[in-house]
């Protein structure tokens, strides 16, 4: 049978041209590393790289909302300590001014929970990134107004904000919450800082009341009545140290979990869709030989066709 030249010249073309096709396919694969370079090179593991990098997406944000969930928590815990400092040193002077205690040394006693007061209520308007911190989720006021006299003394603070608190998603399915409330009279929710019905907690009033029996002089009435206030305060900021404690504990097992996922993710990802260099390298090394025997021995047929032709 005779094969007509024109028929191997045709034959021999496509041939270099898939070789050709290959030889850029392989030489991509080996200058960036990866094995998919379009769909039609691998249309099941494309599928698999694009699931996997989608849950890649999600378990990063998980890991951006689990930082500042515990920016937030470190934050609040800094917050609590302070207002423990206050109510530490609080009961301190509710002990002290008894019926021992001399005028004097109550009205500087007076002096000084007004200066508690005040710095308790700074520490309950401290914002971040501009935030209120203890406003639930109005955001944008101090979570305090505190009202003094003609004599700079505190004679009331008022809770602006609110006892809602917003949940990020940590995990599927998985919400939390880093911050505390100022205040919460509703009798359900998250527990209030400062005031909480349920605890019977409300350290301002307390730390007003304990003031204004100093200035009277009336220390049966900081034995019967504030004294024991300040005990419910006291256990009710214990509570929120506790609390803030478990949240981090909770936020760093999210965190290590979502970093593990990530990496077993980023190993997935690679054997899909990273080439063997190697492998690669061989594979081209082939390919380049076999480009090169075909345009030989096609020079040649072709060469001994031609000379047949002029005899």
């Amino acid at each position: 049978m005779r094969v007509a030249t024109n028929s191997f010249a045709d034959s021999l073309v496509n041939q270099l041209g898939r070789l050709s096709v290959r030889q850029q396919q392989l030489q991509t694969q080996a200058a960036t590393g990866q094995r998919i370079q379009s769909p039609s090179d691998d249309p099941v593991a494309l599928r698999r790289v694009l699931d996997l990098q989608a849950e890649s997406s999600t378990v990063g944000q998980y890991e951006r909302n689990i930082a500042r969930q515990q920016e937030l928590a470190e934050a609040t815990y800094s917050g609590i300590k302070s207002i423990k400092t206050v109510s530490d040193r609080a009961s301190e002077i509710a002990t002290l001014a008894d019926g021992l205690s001399s005028p004097q040394e109550l009205q500087a006693y007076a002096a000084e929970i007004n200066q508690l007061i005040k710095q308790a209520a700074q520490v309950m308007n401290t914002t971040n990134r501009g935030d209120s911190l203890f406003g639930g989720t109005r955001l944008d006021q101090p979570a305090f107004i505190v009202a003094t006299d003609a004599n700079d003394r505190v004679t009331s603070v008022t809770f602006q904000g609110n006892a809602s608190l917003s949940e990020v998603e940590i995990a599927q399915g998985s919400t939390i919450t880093a911050q505390a409330v100022g205040a919460n009279t509703s009798g359900s929710g998250p527990r209030g800082l400062i005031t909480d019905s349920r605890s019977g907690a409300d350290l301002f009033a307390h730390l007003i009341s304990l003031q204004n029996n100093l200035l009277a002089g009336d220390t049966a009435a900081i034995a019967a009545t504030d004294s024991g206030n300040l005990r419910n305060d006291e256990d009710n900021i214990l509570f929120h140290v506790s609390s803030n404690g478990a949240t981090q504990a909770r936020l760093e097992a999210a965190n290590a979990m979502a970093g593990d996922r990530t990496l077993s993710l980023e190993k997935s990802v690679s054997a899909e869709a990273d080439a063997d260099i190697a492998q690669t390298l061989v594979k081209l090394s082939q390919t380049q030989t076999a480009y090169q025997a075909a345009l030989q021995s096609g020079a040649t047929i072709l060469k001994v066709s031609l000379l047949d032709y002029l005899r």
